[in-house]
């Protein structure tokens, strides 16, 4: 339970970062499109996880370029979806992986979830919802983000279950973190490549780029890549997927506090109801028993 405990702080600690990031990405936004963006924020992280290839197992090469692939479809889609939605509206989709998680979970690995996670997933969910004021019609930026938020819901399983089939031989979340730096990077320069332009653009770009859009992503690239990366493969391999994704959930509630406090939007009544029913959802599913495995 102690080492549980720990893993829901490192998870909570993620999530304030990622609630964090989302004026940095709405910024970068403006000046560079989501290839670019991503190939320059996880240069700046392999640059830094590089040295941790010398000593890597072969079994955490293998789990974190998998998970790197996953990781890489959900970050390249959220992205592009921010450049055509609002952060706030951004930050809510992401957020519905309170509900993906567990629907992935029980379509895919036969899991059966107690009425209490339920509950603590519905409320979560209501609280996003109350959260969410625009009153703008469903647009491409929207469906972008929830197809992100699928591809994220997988990574949050496959996670679990690369910490499952690894109890034996706990994978190093350091250097798991270096495995999927590589691919984020990797994949995004074929794709940049594959786009015919080459990587002409990123001598312009350094030119163009504004202080406040390199402070972005040093910030993107440091904190919310390499350190968030390393401490959520840390803290899964201690909290169950479908927990993790209500911590998780948490995540508009810190965007909502960083947009109040960067730029100066504040929450009203239901923006501050919805974010208590996140937080009580997040305790609620702490008094719920073990998920269980259907059996085939």
């Amino acid at each position: 339970m102690r080492t549980e405990r720990f893993g829901l702080l490192a998870l909570l600690v993620v999530t304030l970062v990622w609630g964090t990031t989302f004026p940095s990405m709405k910024l970068l936004s403006a000046h560079l499109d989501a290839l670019q963006i991503i190939w320059l924020r996880f240069a700046i992280a392999l640059a830094v996880l590089a040295p941790l290839w010398w000593g890597m197992q072969r079994h955490e090469r293998r789990w974190g370029c998998a998970l790197g692939v996953l990781l890489f479809l959900a970050f390249w889609l959220q992205i592009e979806g921010l450049a055509r939605t609002s952060s706030n509206r951004n930050a809510f989709v992401t957020g519905l992986n309170v509900l993906v998680v567990p629907l992935i979970a029980m379509a895919l690995m036969g899991r059966r979830y107690g009425w209490r996670l339920w509950a603590a997933c519905a409320m979560a969910c209501a609280g996003m919802a109350l959260m969410f004021h625009e009153n703008e019609p469903w647009n491409l930026g929207d469906t972008l983000t929830l197809a992100s938020t699928v591809f994220y819901a997988l990574y949050i399983l496959a996670l679990e279950e690369c910490a499952r089939r690894t109890a034996d031989q706990p994978l190093r979340a350091t250097r798991m973190a270096a495995a999927q730096a590589l691919v984020m990077a990797l994949a995004s320069t074929l794709l940049l490549l594959a786009r015919g332009k080459g990587m002409d653009w990123l001598p312009q770009a350094a030119d163009r780029l504004p202080t406040d859009a390199w402070l972005a992503l040093v910030y993107l690239g440091l904190l919310a890549s390499v350190v968030v990366v390393t401490l959520q493969a840390w803290g899964q391999q201690r909290v169950d997927a479908m927990r993790s994704a209500i911590v998780f959930g948490l995540e508009p509630v810190f965007a909502a506090l960083t947009a109040w406090a960067l730029l100066g939007e504040r929450l009203g009544w239901a923006g501050l109801s919805g974010a208590a029913m996140i937080v009580a959802a997040l305790v609620f599913s702490q008094l719920a028993p073990p998920v269980q495995v259907a059996k085939a």
